[in-house]
């Protein structure tokens, strides 16, 4: 039988500098509790310099206009979740039906009552900019959910001004069937949706794993392509002035978002 002894703890005599955590940057993520794919999104599109800190708003499946209305309500909770005592350089929150239910304006107001004076964006904002920034007055529009909430996002983009050229939907209404799709699903139904007329083709979407063929679609299509995810990181980026430049994840990352007052709506 062995005998314990009392051993005074010493001190660890090892010289360090501390490593800042982020050094460009800290970006907190506001996801769904049911998300399965945007934090691993967000991070492979991300230099290695910035840290996402993620936290989680309560939600359920299946994801109707209803479901996504109510959750807005939890925002400000999660919100001050998200480092406290210490904060994030811009808030992103994950949902593009999300946001399109309950609008852009709401969103942020939520956030910033658990956040306040935090920079925050959204996948339909970003995505906004995102597709001003390239010219894009034309869209044509694929989303994995029902019909009633890939309505809600067409109408969105439309109310901005955008003429929505095509709109396509998987019809899912879970967060782990979306997540499901194959990407190469997803490159097929973004060649499908798109038109001849059409500026740029919009996926949206934060559950979906659309980030790894943006560049393959926009060989194919011959055009820009935007993400929820992408144009979020874009955006975020912009908002804290990053500018080391990113590649792999489309041309949008060669663009710099037009100031308020040079965007004009078509």
């Amino acid at each position: 039988m062995s005998v314990s002894r009392a051993v005074t703890p010493e001190p660890v005599d090892v010289p360090y500098s501390p490593d800042p955590v982020g050094p460009a940057g800290r970006i907190g993520l506001i996801t769904l509790a049911t998300d399965f794919n945007s934090e691993d999104d967000l991070r492979t599109i991300l230099p290695g310099d910035l840290r996402l800190f993620t936290t989680r708003i309560e939600n359920a499946n299946p994801v109707t206009v209803e479901n996504l209305q109510a959750m807005a309500a939890d925002l400000p909770r999660a919100a001050k979740t998200l480092l406290p005592g210490y904060g994030v350089d811009v808030a992103i929150f994950g949902c593009t039906s999300g946001t399109a239910v309950t609008g852009s304006d709401k969103i942020a107001e939520l956030i910033n009552q658990g956040m306040p004076g935090t920079k925050v964006t959204n996948p339909l904002l970003a995505s906004e900019l995102a597709l001003r920034a390239i010219n894009a007055q034309k869209i044509a529009i694929l989303t994995p959910y029902l019909p009633a909430v890939t309505q809600s996002v067409a109408n969105e983009f439309s109310d901005k001004g955008f003429e929505v050229t095509n709109v396509m939907g998987f019809g899912l209404d879970n967060d782990l069937d979306m997540t499901a799709l194959p990407p190469k699903a997803i490159l097929e139904a973004a060649l499908k949706v798109d038109t001849q007329d059409a500026d740029a083709v919009f996926i949206s979407c934060t559950a979906i794993r659309s980030a790894e063929i943006i560049a393959e679609a926009e060989r194919q299509l011959k055009k820009p392509v935007i993400t929820s995810n992408q144009a979020l990181v874009w955006h975020a980026l912009n908002l804290i002035e990053y500018k080391k430049p990113i590649t792999g994840f489309g041309t949008l990352f060669d663009q710099a978002p037009k100031p308020t007052n040079e965007v004009e709506v078509p």
